[in-house]
């Protein structure tokens, strides 16, 4: 243990040396992304949009293994916010090799009810937010010289989705469609997109969300038979970020214990007594 901490405060691992800014990391994936970068090396710079105490408590972990890390608060709400934070994180750190746009909220209604001002606030949280963060942030990549990496977060919902969602589900179909386009254009750059797809992940929210949430009752739904954790996530977005995912360009990684693979219908299979 003793021996694995100081490796830690060396700033050893596949991401060293490297300056990273997670959006949307005071809980859950976000969170969880932010501290294995540290694990792995990196200075990381996280965002919360309202309060601040989960991500002040990261930033102090992530400083306990000696590694850099401030936390900002920005909401996307406002368009600005989105280049405000890009500027203080690179301020911070003194450049940004990594960003990884992970904000985003989720807000179900039935598709009569939903008001132009729901609209309005997904789009601009979830999409407007990835693009402009992403925008500002490869300025400096390109001005940097050295290759950068963009990790956009989609959703299971951009591909099969489920009612109530109409507009949640058309801001990640968007964010897969546009990492791909936005891949082939900033390769030449030397600036690596990808995203990632993560599937129905054990998250505070939901807890909080959920009346009588239960992971082990969902967990037998998944062919996997399990719930992923957040640090799933963190470990697939470690592989997206450093260099052994070096010519992985323009693809969307979906770690989600098999869900999408499944067909949502029932189990048909033929017994042998029934084949004769």
């Amino acid at each position: 243990m003793a021996a694995e901490s100081e490796k830690m405060k060396t700033g050893s691992g596949k991401l060293k040396g490297k300056f990273a800014l997670v959006t949307g990391s005071n809980t859950g994936i976000g969170r969880e992304t932010a501290l294995e970068f540290a694990r792995q090396g990196a200075d990381v710079v996280l965002h919360y949009p309202y309060s601040s105490d989960d991500a002040v408590d990261a930033v102090e972990k992530i400083r306990s293994m000696g590694r850099r890390s401030a936390a900002f608060q920005a909401d996307f709400n406002e368009l600005d916010a989105c280049f405000e934070l890009v500027n203080q994180a690179v301020e911070y750190l003194g450049g940004i090799d990594i960003l990884v746009n992970n904000a985003g909220i989720s807000v179900s209604n039935n598709f009569v009810d939903v008001s132009p001002e729901t609209y309005d606030m997904i789009y601009n949280v979830n999409m407007r937010a990835q693009f402009f963060c992403a925008q500002q942030a490869v300025k400096y990549m390109a001005a940097q010289k050295r290759k950068g990496v963009i990790i956009n977060t989609t959703s299971s919902h951009a591909h099969a989705s489920l009612p109530g969602f109409s507009v949640y589900a058309g801001t990640k179909g968007a964010i897969w469609s546009w990492t791909k386009q936005l891949a082939v254009e900033l390769a030449p750059l030397g600036i690596r997109v990808n995203g990632l797809c993560p599937g129905w992940i054990k998250v505070e929210s939901y807890f909080q969300d959920i009346p009588d949430f239960d992971p082990t009752t969902i967990g037998p739904l998944i062919p996997y038979q399990r719930m992923g954790e957040p640090i799933d996530i963190a470990k697939a977005c470690v592989f997206l970020a450093s260099a052994d995912s070096d010519y992985l360009v323009g693809h969307v990684l979906v770690v989600d214990g098999g869900t999408l693979a499944k067909l949502a219908l029932p189990d048909h299979r033929k017994t042998l007594e029934n084949e004769e």
